[in-house]
């Protein structure tokens, strides 16, 4: 079974070696019919602390890292700065 991957925005790096990454998702309720928008939290493996907040980057699952760690950073686009 291949692994998970999903798209998401870096919230924070303030951890060494892990960075959390928001992702958002949108979906139809069941009975109101209209699209409702939730995010979650995941704690990704950062290896060279190289993403910081407002990077866009791509998480795959893994197996346990720590804790909380679940998730790989797979590659990412960094924020462009002016």
């Amino acid at each position: 079974m291949p692994k998970r991957t999903l798209q998401g925005l870096v919230v924070s790096d303030k951890q060494a070696k892990t960075v959390v990454v928001r992702v958002d998702r949108r979906f139809t309720h069941p009975i109101y019919k209209k699209t409702i928008r939730r995010s979650k939290n995941y704690h990704a493996h950062d290896e060279n602390n190289e993403f910081k907040p407002g990077d866009t980057v791509w998480i795959e699952e893994s197996k346990p890292i720590s804790k909380l760690k679940r998730w790989t950073v797979v590659r990412g686009d960094q924020k462009k700065t002016a």
